[in-house]
């Protein structure tokens, strides 16, 4: 096979692959069971397959330099448009992604599945994508050398329609999901082979330290998270993390 249909063959491999280790997490983490102060869980790597899918298959097809990594969907981002940090504005301008995305049969009344049809902005996806859409005028621009994938791909709900994140779960439960994690972020840095993968706050900087501990290729670093509950983000979270990323070599001044 001449190199440059080696080349083509391999790039359009590594979607089907990262496809492929998404339904193995889906699975995965679909077969356990959550107690009480969660009250929903929401799987959008099930019910907003579609998007996810054409997402990895769209922008994850070649190897890139540098993977972010969230902690895990947000109410009113990937759990709505099956995106990492999915706002839904920016999935359909910036990503220009749009597809089916079918409510599961169980849902929180305060919290309700709407996919695209959802109205309210999730304030981190609208600060991580406005700001690569700030420097990176085109999406394939920032996919070029970039990607975004979450840690855990579920999201959790209580009674009162509070968000419940992975880190306040259980130590036993806590544990099992986070083996699935672990295994499904290893074989994204192999599919992807990224010189950085970039935590997107300190829960996902230490899940992939944790994760990656012994791939002395890979460079493991942070940024502050856009989450509107942080004061420092809430004061040009973009600026930071630029700042932050050029500190550690991972990007130069514009």
């Amino acid at each position: 096979m001449p190199r440059a249909a080696r080349a083509r063959a391999q790039e359009s491999d590594r979607g089907s692959r990262l496809v492929a280790a998404a339904q193995t997490l889906s699975q995965a983490v679909a077969r356990l069971r959550f107690a009480a102060p969660v009250a929903v869980v929401y799987n959008p790597l099930a019910y907003a397959w579609p998007v996810h899918e054409a997402y990895l298959r769209t922008y994850g097809a070649t190897a890139k330099r540098v993977l972010f990594l969230g902690m895990n969907p947000g109410p009113f981002g990937m759990a709505q448009t099956g995106v990492p940090f999915g706002e839904v504005a920016a999935v359909r301008t910036y990503l220009k992604l749009d597809g089916t995305v079918t409510p599961p049969a169980t849902h929180h009344p305060k919290r309700p599945i709407q996919g695209f049809g959802c109205r309210r902005s999730e304030v981190s996806g609208q600060r991580l994508w406005g700001g690569f859409a700030s420097r990176f005028a085109r999406a394939a621009d920032f996919f070029a050398e970039h990607f975004v994938a979450n840690y855990c791909p579920l999201a959790f709900v209580e009674d009162s329609g509070r968000n419940h994140t992975p880190d306040q779960l259980p130590p036993r439960i806590r544990t099992r999901l986070q083996a699935h994690c672990d295994e499904h972020l290893r074989a994204v840095v192999a599919i992807l082979e990224p010189a950085f993968v970039i935590g997107i706050g300190r829960f996902a900087l230490q899940r992939a330290q944790c994760a990656l501990a012994g791939l002395p290729q890979v460079a493991i670093g942070h940024v502050l998270h856009p989450s509107p509950a942080s004061p420092a983000a809430n004061r040009d979270w973009f600026g930071h993390a630029t700042a932050q990323l050029i500190a550690q070599d991972v990007w130069r001044d514009p």
